[in-house]
């Protein structure tokens, strides 16, 4: 009898660590959406629910638009986002920043 509540005790031990290690804030997020201002290294993020998050980023912070690197300061109002980091409260600090594709030229739009 002994031995089964101590097996019990250690499923229930196992079952619960991973939870308690993906409830904690600072873990990895993913935030979606278009930047609605832009601020040196720091940029708000309309999402696509509707809230405002300021997506933060160093000189660690990986910006790509497709497989080109970029910089901060190449991220214009507009752009749609796909930014990944700790989250916390409302702002997330990104170790990555990918831009969607730019659109096409007015030009090589066909009439």
């Amino acid at each position: 009898m002994k031995r089964t509540w101590i097996a019990v005790i250690a499923l229930a031990g196992l079952l619960v660590v991973p939870a308690l290690a993906l409830a904690h804030e600072g873990h990895s997020e993913k935030v979606l959406g278009t930047v609605s201002s832009t601020d040196g290294k720091n940029l708000m993020v309309k999402t696509i629910a509707g809230k405002t998050i300021m997506v933060m980023m160093d000189a660690k912070t990986k910006v790509m638009r497709a497989k080109e690197k970029l910089t901060a300061a190449d991220v214009k109002v507009g752009d749609r986002v796909a930014a990944e980091g700790a989250l916390e409260k409302s702002m997330l600090m990104a170790t990555s920043v990918q831009l969607g594709t730019a659109p096409a030229p007015a030009a090589a739009v066909k009439k």
